[in-house]
């Protein structure tokens, strides 16, 4: 079971948290926890590396100090307050060796991928042992390990790393060994390299870590409590009727964590996809919904769209010249200088006639990419490269859209009678997803018009 950081934000929080374990261990369950940082730690611990690059930041990290002591000390005491004084050590130690480092930064006025990961595994470091320790309070045995400890072992990508396979073997040597009479509590987002330096995940790196954790015990089921009830079928700040999916398909929830989709990220299914082990997403507010199931297999419904979801903060890039007609090479000259200057392209469509090809790729990568493809076109493989930042990216997700004709038409002819306009088109072979690119402002309108057209906010009856 992984929480999330509004799970683990205070000590009523962590009071709920301490619930829900207790009944599943009462019941006979083995049990790993794997938690975040509490709510909005992580991006203190961010700012807090960023500003010690600068000359005047110093004299801020005892603030800083101060305030996650003050913090996690106070939850301590509501939650555990017998253990108060014993987890304060531990906690203090932790917050010593953050100041360290943070002012070895701002020394130095550099601060490395490998310092950064360091740095902002603190606020995993802080919650742990403050929740095993409200486990121990409620008369459930328990440990915090760190991901290393547990034996998440990753590849060197400071801030994206990667489990190495090596993960199950220790994860099994470490982790089970302790369930027959102890609830691990796992620091999330965090790992290490082989010669033991700290690695982060990236972003919904604790979700990958439960993944990791997971298949590497052979879990019967991985369960991702957060803050809402479950995969919905659009992002409810925009529809306000949108309504949780029950059953989802491993693809499908990838899919539409890919685009956007903030509730799963998609390297945190693929673990539990080799192993064939069920997720389920549930709410820590809210226990007795049934959240959503994710499985291997494909649920069809009647209805052949599942849900909408979107990225923003994306760039398109169209690359036109008629000299890349039937020339071969040219999109491996593209997407090696992209790929040399490490930048990722998320969706990517060409023209029948090969005079056009069309990425959308992070905005933040835009600056990186115009330099890339300017030597492209200096070498006259190709003739223009034109970027727009004013775009959102849309996909439509569903199962039940493979093989069924005129899935597209409903699409394009509902976004046309709601006068959107779409930009770029981009469908994969598994036809389970379909998605396209429209100007910013454009892109709630065509969720709506979207939802509204597959009547996603009513219930499917089989």
């Amino acid at each position: 079971m992984k929480f999330g950081g509004t799970s683990v934000a205070d000590g009523k929080c962590i009071a709920r948290v301490v619930e829900i374990l207790n009944h599943y261990y009462s019941t006979g369950n083995e049990l790993a926890v794997v938690v975040s940082a509490g709510h909005g730690v992580t991006d203190q611990l961010i700012s807090a590396a960023e500003d010690a690059v600068r000359a005047d930041e110093g004299a801020n990290l005892d603030q800083l100090v101060l305030s996650l002591r003050t913090r996690h000390s106070k939850t301590l005491e509501a939650i555990a307050p017998d253990l108060h004084d014993e987890v304060m050590q531990e906690i203090d130690a932790r917050l010593s060796n953050l100041k360290n480092i943070l002012s070895a930064v701002h020394n130095l006025r550099e601060l490395t991928p490998r310092s950064r990961d360091y740095i902002i595994s603190f606020g995993e470091r802080l919650s742990a042992p403050v929740v095993s320790a409200a486990l121990r309070q409620n008369g459930i045995p328990s440990v915090a390990l760190d991901g290393c400890e547990a034996g998440i072992l990753t590849n060197s990508d400071y801030g994206n790393a990667r489990a190495l396979p090596e993960s199950e073997r220790r994860i099994r040597s470490r982790v089970v060994p302790l369930l027959n009479d102890t609830v691990p509590v796992i620091m999330g987002f965090m790992g290490c390299t082989e010669n033991g330096s700290v690695t982060t995940l990236g972003r919904s790196g604790s979700d990958y870590s439960a993944s990791i954790i997971g298949a590497g015990m052979d879990a019967d089921e991985i369960w991702i409590w957060t803050d809402v009830d479950g995969v919905m079928t659009s992002d409810p700040r925009m529809i306000t009727d949108a309504r949780v999916i029950p059953m989802i398909s491993y693809l499908e929830a990838m899919e539409l964590s890919y685009f956007g989709a903030k509730v799963l990220h998609p390297r945190s299914i693929e673990p539990a996809m080799q192993k064939d082990i069920t997720v389920r997403v549930k709410n820590t507010f809210n226990p007795s919904h049934p959240g959503t199931c994710v499985i291997r297999r494909e649920h069809r419904e009647k209805r052949v769209v599942k849900a909408i979801s979107y990225i923003e903060k994306v760039a398109l890039i169209n690359i036109n010249g008629a000299q890349m007609i039937g020339r071969p090479g040219v999109a491996r000259t593209i997407f090696s200088a992209l790929a040399d200057n490490h930048v990722n392209v998320m969706m990517i469509s060409q023209g029948s006639s090969e005079a056009n090809i069309s990425l959308i790729i992070d905005e933040n990568h835009l600056d990186r990419a115009i330099l890339a493809l300017s030597e492209v076109v200096k070498e006259g493989i190709v003739r223009e490269v034109t970027t727009n930042r004013d775009v959102i990216a849309v996909a439509v997700v569903g199962a039940g859209m493979a093989g069924e004709a005129g899935t597209g038409g409903r699409i394009f002819s509902a976004l046309g009678e709601a006068g959107v306009n779409v930009m770029m088109i981009s469908q994969g072979s598994s036809e389970v997803n379909i998605s396209f690119v429209v100007r910013g402002e454009q892109g709630p309108c065509a969720l709506r018009a979207l939802h509204d057209e597959f009547r996603l906010s009513e219930e499917c009856h089989e």
